[in-house]
């Protein structure tokens, strides 16, 4: 017979986010790996992005007072950079750089080309999910 667990013996279960759902572990692991510095804001989004898909608001305000930032910091980063998203993608997502130099070498062609062969706007997603056409300024 074992005898019985001390108080540090014990399992200790996980925290779990109040909303109850487990993605947010991994966006707490990230802010932990990163001692919940705000210099690590763009690669918590990166996280919370991959775990969920896109940012929605109360994701932003999630991580805003994790970082204790104001929460119009932590969007406008999310708005500035073309690889995060405030709404759910497609399976498949083409971006389109509409910057000068590529614009000049017919962009708008290939967006107008994308439009009409899969019947959506640029910034939109196909109903059933499969493609979202979105445009960037620059992809570098």
């Amino acid at each position: 017979m074992q005898p019985p667990r001390t108080r540090t013996q014990r399992e200790v279960a996980p925290a779990e986010h109040p909303s109850g759902d487990p993605r947010f572990a991994l966006i707490d692991r990230t802010l932990k790996r990163f001692r919940f510095q705000q210099d690590a804001l763009i690669e918590v989004l990166h996280t919370a992005q991959e775990a969920f898909g896109f940012l929605e608001e109360d994701l932003l305000l999630y991580v805003a007072r994790q970082l204790k930032l104001p929460p119009s910091w932590v969007y406008g980063v999310a708005t500035f950079y073309h690889f995060f998203s405030l709404k759910p993608q497609g399976e498949h997502n083409c971006i389109v750089c509409m910057g000068t130099a590529c614009y000049v070498k017919r962009a708008a062609e290939i967006v107008a080309t994308l439009q009409a062969a899969y019947g959506i706007e640029a910034g939109h997603t196909t109903p059933d999910g499969k493609f979202s056409l979105n445009t960037a300024r620059c992809l570098g």
